[in-house]
Formats: structure tokens, sequence, C-alpha cells
């Protein structure tokens, strides 16, 4: 479960966005370091991405994160709580 990673780097629309959807860092790192890997985006550039499913009490949350491997940095490029009117009701899967 989750992504191995020794560094954690924000990208500025990551950030803005996660303060106006009240989501913590400390959220961001728990999802990071024990979330499901629920999809995977192996051709983005310039490091391959993925999608991870985390949970902070009753609240899903969801990270895309790309991973660079030779530095071991977690790059956020997205954090959002999924919408309930788009997504299965395990959050895993898009309707």
């Amino acid at each position: 479960m989750g992504i191995n990673f020794a560094r954690i780097i924000y990208r500025t629309h990551a950030f803005e966005r996660m303060f106006e959807r009240g989501i913590t860092i400390s959220d961001v790192r728990h999802v990071l370091g024990t979330g499901e890997i629920i999809a995977d985006y192996p051709d983005d550039r310039p490091y391959p991405s993925c999608l991870l499913l985390g949970w902070r009490g009753e609240r899903p949350l969801h990270v895309v994160a790309a991973i660079n491997k030779d530095e071991k940095e977690a790059i956020v490029i997205i954090a959002y709580e999924p919408d309930k009117t788009l997504w299965e009701s395990d959050f895993r899967r898009k309707k």
C-alpha cells in the first residue's frame, strides 16, 4: 500500500486547491504512505504518475502524484475529495 518516498513536492496549483478544500499536508502524506493505488499513468511525463485512494476517518481522498523514483520524490499534482455522484460507492471507479 502507498508509495515509497523520501520527499514530497507540492505543485502550486495542488497546494492552492488543498487549502480551498480543507485538505492538509498531513492528509496528503497519510494518503501517499498508506493509500491504495487505483490507477497508474506510466506514460505521463516527465515522470509516471498514479491516483491513490486513502481515508482520513470517514473522508475519502484522492491524490494524484508523479513519482520520481531516482530521487524518491512524490510530486503532488492534485488532491481532492471524490464526488459521490461521479464515483462508485467504493471511490475506486468512476460511474
